[in-house]
């Protein structure tokens, strides 16, 4: 139990420096190409792209990959049919998307996407490769040398899309950059697990893998189809313009999704999994694991959220002004998210063909109120639509399939008090001060900081618990049998 804590401890570590370092150096490519090379067109386009491959990937490699984290015994004996399932299956739907790369451009808005389309999509065989050894390095804590792989990806990804992108090659250039980060990857992760890329078959494990992993693969569709049916609406009732806006708009409400949720989900399945068998365990663990998450989240989303006009002039420049409504409302859906996030990974260890009614529920009453929205207010009804729907429809279902698990709603309204009354005070505190001081440089960082301050002492406990646990691991297994948290994500 022990070793268990230790392991999942450094895994989250190694997941935190991966993600941050990442993150920022993502976040510093997209200011200099947005203000230097690409406008919302580019970027809109650029999005469409993304969106379609987002939603290659859900399903490319029918979830197989998944029982390389959660079956137990030796992977080495399954993972021969796991490379071969998603790799024909991976190679399978990028031929589909490859014929139909010009009708799917043109029912998004954007027939001008077609050619990156079929370049951007090309890692969807990648990733049904490389997936394989990833879920090794997955089940056993192995995040430093993912983290190394990750970012040899995004320096090349980066050089390769700079370069390109100074020649005036206008969106190509992502794609370009992204496939040649993505070869690099697959290299890395060969080397890492170079006994899993071994093609084999068994079709009795074949047919076991299929029922484990194609309700996850469904359950995963569906959830970028939540996460992208706002701009499957936005690029085709509002053009690809709009669409680089309201892209703006959520990749910056996303940094607190990704930072925090990007840290946690690469170990939670696999400890969530590790847990499935002892309710208590479960249960508090998850509570322990929503008070981090939240703790984290809270200050990242209220200060986007108040400050969501001056940091986006700031950051991208006033042509970018834009995207500032619909930013503050997605603000609101990123801390939505990184709550349902951990609840996606606790419920698929036990209730995966649940997970995904609920998530198709999410999708059906998500996209007429988008198309609603979209008509009537543009992309920031397109943003204040998804808060409604995730707050009001959404989140009150996963409470009550959660207390199903023995997590009940008292334990959750515990694990949310503190950040959620930290946020109501920085909030209104660097309202105020954003109102004296005005939104420069200067102005928002003394703002920021002084918000950051009022916010710690609401969280500190909740810190504090948790460096006392981690200090007694022994002692805190054999109370409760909690663990630390979080999933698997392929490249």
């Amino acid at each position: 139990m022990t070793d268990l804590n230790q392991k999942v401890a450094a895994a989250t570590r190694w997941s935190m420096i991966n993600t941050i370092v990442r993150r920022v150096g993502t976040f510093a490519t997209g200011v200099v190409l947005a203000r230097l090379f690409f406008g919302p067109y580019e970027w809109g386009l650029y999005a469409v792209g993304l969106l379609v491959l987002a939603m290659l990937l859900s399903l490319n490699e029918m979830g197989v990959s998944l029982a390389l984290v959660r079956w137990d015994g030796d992977i080495r004996r399954f993972a021969p049919t796991v490379l071969t399932l998603s790799t024909l299956s991976s190679s399978a739907f990028y031929l589909l998307l490859f014929v139909t790369a010009p009708t799917v451009a043109r029912l998004l808005g954007s027939p001008e996407a077609t050619a990156m389309l079929r370049l951007l999509c090309l890692t969807v065989v990648i990733d049904g490769i490389a997936c394989v050894p990833i879920g090794k390095l997955n089940r056993e804590f192995q995040q430093f040398r993912r983290t190394v792989v990750d970012i040899a990806n995004f320096l090349v990804n980066t050089v390769v899309t700079f370069a390109l992108a100074a020649t005036g090659m206008g969106a190509m250039a992502f794609a370009w950059g992204s496939l040649a980060g993505n070869i690099v990857a697959l290299v890395g992760f060969a080397l890492c697990a170079p006994d899993m890329l071994r093609f084999g078959w068994d079709r009795t494990q074949a047919v076991r893998l299929l029922r484990f992993g194609l309700p996850l693969a469904s359950a995963s569709l569906l959830t970028l189809g939540i996460v992208n049916v706002d701009s499957v609406v936005v690029s085709s009732v509002l053009g690809p313009a709009a669409l680089g806006l309201y892209a703006m708009a959520f990749n910056m409400s996303s940094w607190p999704v990704r930072i925090v949720s990007d840290t946690v989900r690469r170990v939670s399945y696999a400890g969530f999994s590790r847990l499935a068998d002892s309710p208590e365990a479960f249960a508090a663990s998850f509570q322990r694991a929503l008070a981090v998450v939240l703790a984290a989240a809270v200050p990242f989303c209220v200060l986007l959220g108040v400050l969501a006009d001056p940091v986006i002039r700031l950051v991208y420049g006033d042509q970018w002004a834009g995207a500032a409504v619909s930013l503050q409302f997605l603000a609101a859906l990123g801390l939505i998210r990184v709550a349902v996030d951990l609840a996606y990974d606790c419920l698929a260890t036990r209730l995966r063909k649940t997970l995904m009614v609920m998530q198709a529920w999410w999708l059906f009453s998500l996209t007429p109120v988008l198309l609603l929205f979209a008509h009537s207010f543009g992309i920031a009804g397109v943003a204040a639509g998804q808060v409604v729907v995730a707050g009001l429809l959404v989140a009150p279902v996963f409470v009550v399939v959660l207390s199903r698990l023995g997590i009940l709603p008292a334990l959750m309204l515990r694990a949310c008090v503190r950040p959620v009354l930290g946020g109501v005070m920085m909030g209104a505190l660097a309202w105020g001060m954003h109102l004296v001081l005005g939104g420069g440089f200067l102005s928002l960082a003394v703002i920021g900081l002084v918000a950051l301050s009022v916010y710690l002492p609401f969280v500190l406990p909740l810190l504090r618990k948790g460096w006392a646990d981690r200090s007694q691991p022994g002692r805190e297994a054999d109370r409760d049998g909690e663990q630390p948290l979080a999933t698997v994500a392929t490249s």
